[in-house]
C-alpha cells in the first residue's frame, strides 16, 4: 500500500506536488515527488494514509502538517523520475491530525519508522 502525500510551499494555497511516503513517524516522513525541494524549505503537507476506505468518515480525513525539508537524495536530482526527500513536522495543522496519525501508526497495520 502506498501512502499518498501532497506538498506545497507556504506561499501557495494549492498543493503543487504529489507523490508517496516511504516512512512516516510522529516526527516526520521520508517521501518522493517529481520536484526537488531544497533542504530548509518550509512546506505544508497533506498525508492520505492507506486503507482509509475501511474506516469511519472522521478517520478517513487526510492528516495536515507544516514541515521543513531536511534532506534530499542528491543522486536523484539529475535523473528522470522522482526525488527522494525527508521532512520534519513542525506542527500539525488541524485539531486531531496528530492523534489520528498516531492512532493509525499504532493500529498494527503499519510499521513505525525509527
Amino acid at each position: 500500500m502506498y501512502t499518498s502525500v501532497a506538498l506545497r510551499p507556504l506561499d501557495r494555497e494549492k498543493f503543487q506536488w504529489e507523490g508517496h511516503a516511504y516512512d512516516i513517524s510522529e516526527g516526520g516522513m521520508r517521501f518522493e515527488i517529481d520536484h526537488p525541494i531544497e533542504p530548509g524549505t518550509p512546506v505544508a503537507v497533506r498525508i492520505q494514509l492507506p486503507g482509509a476506505g475501511t474506516l469511519r468518515i472522521a478517520e478517513r480525513r487526510p492528516v495536515y502538517a507544516f514541515a521543513n525539508v531536511v534532506w534530499l537524495e542528491e543522486d536523484d536530482v539529475d535523473q528522470p523520475g522522482p526525488v527522494r526527500m525527508a521532512c520534519v513536522f513542525s506542527r500539525f495543522l488541524q485539531p486531531g491530525d496528530k492523534e489520528r496519525l498516531l492512532k493509525r501508526l499504532r493500529s498494527g497495520r503499519f510499521s513505525l519508522a525509527a
